[in-house]
């Protein structure tokens, strides 16, 4: 977030030892080396999205931004540089109260650049980071909002499933099933576009993952990571603790109507919705109960059956 300009006081040409033969060359190759190093070194930006994380930032004097809008118009201008450049660049989300919980445990003073960037280091190591390729800064903070909540929920499932039993092996075995259960609804879901919510109750909120796939040819279809990691554990959740979960599939074909089709967790494993119930939960708000007009072009179809894994863990658990 801060840039330091060195510099020093301008030197006459006496005293000056003149370079000798080839010694020119050998400057300018060492400099052409540690360019090209350089772009092989990534590097990680901590952008403040909104006014007010911003506004609370100010309250450092070590941050020298007054105006939001020129701060996301020199971050953006920061990025088209690294990029020009060549360098490989994550931009992660600066979070102002998780900032100031980590100066207070890492003894840190939070009114430095320095703690500023390790902050930002340590953030992006445990991951919701987005690669900036050059998209627009309004397409740009979207996926960094949606990658932070990603990784909250992934935390929060991890120690939901963490308490539901790794002593007795429930934990893993449901981990493993919520594994195989993804796989046998891609493999189920055939060719196309698919799209992927899991919705699970759990610890009086409601856990929601989302992952993207695709199938082309004879080979089933590949949930992205790291959205499938969270999906899994979520599934798992659901799985370990007996939650009434589920997960609504929608899929794309070039020159057809869009299919949807849902499955609901029952037993440890996923129980195929009817037509019906497909549309009742697709045309159903999930936080009001209101119903929602269904969508155009869209069939609604039953949930395919999915051959059940033997694990008896989770049976006598």
């Amino acid at each position: 977030m801060a840039h330091t300009r060195h510099g020093g006081r301008k030197r006459s040409g006496r005293g000056r030892h003149r370079a000798g033969p080839g010694g020119g060359r050998g400057r300018t190759k060492r400099l052409t080396a540690r360019r090209a190093l350089r772009r092989e070194v990534p590097s990680t930006v901590a952008l403040l999205a909104d006014e007010r994380d911003f506004t609370a930032m100010r309250r450092y004097a070590s941050f020298t931004f007054d105006d939001h809008p020129h701060y996301v118009r020199q971050m953006e201008g920061l990025l088209r540089a690294l990029a020009a450049q060549g360098v490989h660049t994550a931009v992660a989300l600066f979070d102002p109260d998780g900032y100031a919980e980590f100066c207070a445990d890492a003894r840190l003073d939070p009114d430095t650049p320095a703690a500023r960037t390790r902050y930002t280091a340590e953030t992006a190591a445990a991951g919701g980071t987005v690669t900036y390729d050059g998209q627009p800064m309004d397409r740009l903070v979207p996926r960094l909002i949606g990658a932070a909540e990603e990784r909250a929920t992934l935390e929060y499932a991890t120690a939901l499933l963490s308490r539901a039993g790794a002593g007795d092996g429930i934990a893993g075995a449901a981990a493993e099933r919520a594994a195989a259960a993804l796989r046998a609804v891609l493999e189920a879901a055939g060719l196309g576009v698919h799209h992927l919510v899991c919705s699970v109750p759990a610890g009086g909120t409601s856990l929601v993952a989302v992952v993207h796939a695709e199938a082309r040819g004879e080979r089933p279809a590949r949930a992205a990571e790291p959205g499938a990691q969270v999906f899994r554990t979520v599934l798992a959740c659901g799985i370990a603790t007996r939650s009434p979960g589920g997960i609504v599939l929608r899929s794309s074909l070039p020159g057809a109507r869009d299919r949807v089709r849902g499955w609901a967790l029952h037993d440890g494993w996923l129980r195929p919705l009817s037509e019906a119930e497909v549309f009742t939960a697709y045309c159903t708000d999930a936080e009001t109960g209101e119903p929602i007009p269904p969508e155009h072009g869209v069939e609604y179809r039953a949930g395919i059956p999915l051959t059940r894994p033997e694990d008896t863990r989770l049976e006598e658990g």
